[in-house]
């Protein structure tokens, strides 16, 4: 295989089409991969260790990975926030034995105890019309599940994508799947219009297969970034904790976490209408609704949109925020649980750092005001004056 098939197949590969013999191609090419013979400067590092580290990158995206008789790895840790919405009645039916058990239940009894904290990293599980789940980190590239009118493929970079073939003939034949984030995980989709999501730690979105009627209605719990495809005949929805975010397209972020005590939608361009029982607001680009949970009336400002969708492009910023909102941004993402030990000072924080950093360094950070300091023990991080 010449260099430029190569890159062509890889490209095609990238969009989820390639077959299992072009996949097979790629794999067998990975082991013929070499350096160019081009002058190697002393500040582009030692050759042998640039030389693997390119090859692995290689290997882990043209090679399927093994597959593995359970469906969730033991390093997932139970997502508590998770838990509440997985619990609500979801069942399936375990090949072992021949019993019903909630999605719950499920990650209960694969799940194991972490000692090393690690950044959270893209990993989810979909849930399918039937009940089936698939765990998205290992599962292989290509074709994942076909419902009714739609193909669900894995892409080579992990992205999920819904590809409609044909709408379907009423609404009663539309499927609906739910893709779920643990505590330490994030995932990237796209909908079968075109629509692009990505997903928090510790949220899930609820979703049709295919669209149909007069509206493109999504629920959403936790935190997701959405840039929705232009259709002016079918409106798109996001139900977010009893707030209907209602748009026809644009880029927006819906933060709807069952332990914050607001919602927050910010939008980035475009234009959306915030729906409440009787209550509304409109927001313009850089402005943020939120509303109290039970609270009776939209307020509307203007924030720095950067900030709110750092977390999508792999940063923690933070705009004079308090030490107990700071924290429930860390569980999430680090998979851990936080205590907090005697009067906690009152001072707000700001600045920036790598989501993907040790957790160390970000708590070190955040020691240097001199206000806060912490004790890890395990996976459990106190919080201290």
């Amino acid at each position: 295989m010449t260099k430029d098939e190569f890159l062509a197949l890889y490209e095609k590969c990238q969009t989820g089409k390639c077959t299992a013999e072009e996949i097979q191609r790629l794999d067998h090419y990975k082991d013929e991969f070499e350096l160019k013979e081009l002058p190697w400067l002393p500040e582009m590092g030692d050759r042998d260790e640039v030389r693997t580290e390119l090859l692995n990158t290689l290997r882990s995206k043209i090679t399927p990975k093994e597959k593995s008789s359970r469906k969730f790895p033991a390093r997932w840790a139970i997502a508590a926030s998770l838990l509440i919405f997985l619990s609500v009645g979801i069942v399936v039916l375990s090949d072992k034995e021949q019993k019903q058990v909630t999605v719950a239940d499920h990650f209960a009894r694969k799940a194991a105890v972490k000692t090393a904290i690690t950044p959270g990293s893209n990993k989810a599980i979909l849930i399918l019309a039937n009940g089936n789940m698939v765990d998205l980190d290992g599962s292989d590239k290509g074709l994942v599940s076909k419902q009714g009118a739609a193909e669900v493929r894995k892409l080579c970079n992990g992205k999920l994508v819904y590809n409609a073939e044909s709408k379907a003939e009423n609404d009663n034949q539309v499927a609906y799947n739910t893709i779920a984030t643990p505590r330490g995980g994030q995932y990237q989709l796209t909908l079968a219009d075109g629509t692009m999501v990505w997903l928090n730690a510790a949220s899930s979105l609820k979703f049709p297969t295919t669209f149909t009627g007069k509206e493109r209605l999504v629920e959403l719990t936790g935190e997701a970034y959405f840039e929705v495809a232009k259709n002016k005949s079918m409106p798109f929805k996001v139900v977010a904790n009893g707030v209907n975010v209602n748009v026809l397209g644009t880029h927006f972020n819906v933060m709807a976490y069952q332990d914050e005590s607001v919602v927050k939608t910010t939008l980035l361009e475009g234009s959306v209408r915030l729906e409440k029982d009787e209550i509304t607001a409109m927001l313009t680009p850089g402005e943020q609704g939120l509303i109290k949970q039970g609270g009776s009336a939209f307020k509307v400002r203007e924030v720095k949109v950067d900030d709110i969708v750092a977390w999508k492009n792999g940063l923690f910023s933070f705009e004079n925020e308090n030490i107990r909102t700071i924290m429930r941004q860390v569980s999430r993402w680090y998979d851990v649980d936080i205590d907090y030990e005697g009067p906690l000072s009152k001072q707000n924080f700001g600045g920036s750092v790598s989501r993907f950093k040790d957790i160390s360094y970000l708590l070190k950070t955040l020691e240097l005001t001199g206000t806060v300091h912490f004790k890890v023990n395990g996976r459990r991080i106190t919080v201290m004056p």
